[in-house]
């Protein structure tokens, strides 16, 4: 049986698995670490360790949707879990992370935080009341960080709705003297910046798009290396680079789909690798958006002749 060089070693073992457990190891979320998203992260963890001050530094982290905020949070709880004390019946939590709620209501967002802290409280109580419970548990708790993620859902709510909703979390910041990271859209950075109190605060990681350069060939190769394919993909020319870059537009969610449908249909073709035809099959998996690009550049590209 053939040793699978082209694959990383801890890989290895799951290229002699039966065609069904590989599609599903392929299809299985994991972590891949990209330089952005390790930049992020030691961001991250540079805040989470800044002493208590009256001025906490903030961070908005915002891109397009589908860039990986939200992978890049949920990596950072994992690094960052809760814990408790069997001893003291005593629960910790140094990262407290929620959702924007739907509205930016403040009673629903002392609920959110609630419902984040493990500890949902009755919805008939005061707002006042709400956010005493929250202030207690977060420092009973421990919270050394608080994130809110998708913020930029907080344009739905009218102007007035927005100025509370400012209001409110900066009171978050300054009360618990925690760093407050929000994650959104480029749509969230133009919210904060209608409020300069609160915009001085913050410092903007932009998490940017894949473009044709080495750090997108390193990605193509680092899932070469750990798809579990019988043969060795050919990810690393030009052409397959610019292919991916086209078929997503250099979104690293549509990138992952991609990547993903066409080593299921390697593996379910018995092909065992992925080329350049991979690419250009009817099959593929891609989002709406990139579908309708990809339409009309191949109408244009069928006009032009």
């Amino acid at each position: 049986m053939s040793d699978y060089q082209h694959l990383l070693p801890a890989y290895r073992s799951h290229a002699a698995l039966g065609d069904a457990e590989r599609i599903a190891w392929i299809r299985a979320d994991r972590w891949l670490e990209t330089a952005q998203a390790r930049a992020a992260l030691a961001r991250l963890e540079d805040l989470l360790s800044y002493p208590a001050r009256d001025r906490m530094p903030c961070l908005l982290l915002y891109g397009d949707t589908g860039i990986g905020k939200t992978k890049i949070i949920r990596k950072f709880l994992r690094d960052h879990p809760a814990c408790f004390d069997r001893g003291t019946g005593i629960s910790s939590m140094p990262v407290v992370a929620m959702q924007m709620p739907a509205e930016p209501l403040e009673r629903d967002v002392y609920g959110g935080l609630l419902t984040a802290l493990g500890a949902p409280g009755p919805m008939t109580d005061s707002t006042y009341r709400l956010k005493e419970v929250c202030l207690s548990l977060l420092r009973s708790m421990g919270a050394r960080m608080l994130i809110i993620d998708e913020i930029h859902a907080l344009l739905v709510g009218s102007f007035r709705q927005q100025r509370i909703f400012l209001n409110v979390i900066r009171f978050l910041a300054n009360d618990l003297r925690v760093p407050l990271i929000c994650a959104g859209t480029e749509a969230a950075r133009q919210a904060l910046l209608t409020d300069p109190q609160l915009a001085e605060r913050f410092e903007a990681f932009h998490l940017e798009r894949w473009t044709d350069d080495f750090q997108v060939s390193q990605l193509l190769t680092s899932l070469g290396g750990i798809l579990p394919l019988r043969r060795p993909s050919d990810l690393a020319t030009t052409a397959v680079r610019r292919k991916v870059l086209a078929l997503t537009d250099g979104m690293t969610s549509r990138i992952f789909r991609l990547m993903e449908t066409v080593a299921v249909e390697a593996v379910r073709s018995g092909d065992e690798c992925i080329t350049i035809d991979s690419f250009d099959g009817d099959n593929l998996v891609l989002p709406l958006v990139s579908m309708t690009r990809h339409m009309e550049k191949g109408l244009r590209h069928r006009a032009s002749r």
